[in-house]
């Protein structure tokens, strides 16, 4: 039995009205989370294991996996 969309006779693009679930989301975070949670730890090893900068390695993994450049490694 397959499922198909419930529309109101339109055939215009239906991009804009499709609609995800919060499982869907939480699972699609999750994944892109578990990548930024790996390269944060990453650079946390990089950085000599230094606490306290926590919120600076997962900015600058998010940065990075998102394509941004990757921030420049200060000299502590």
């Amino acid at each position: 039995m397959s499922s198909k969309p419930k529309g109101h006779g339109s055939t215009g693009s239906q991009a804009a009205s499709v609609k995800v679930t919060p499982e869907e989301a939480s699972t699609r975070n999750s994944a892109g989370d578990e990548e930024i949670r790996r390269r944060a730890y990453e650079i946390y090893l990089e950085r000599g294991e230094q606490p306290g900068r926590e919120l600076d390695d997962w900015l600058q993994a998010e940065r990075e996996l998102e394509g941004g450049v990757p921030a420049l490694t200060q000299a502590s």
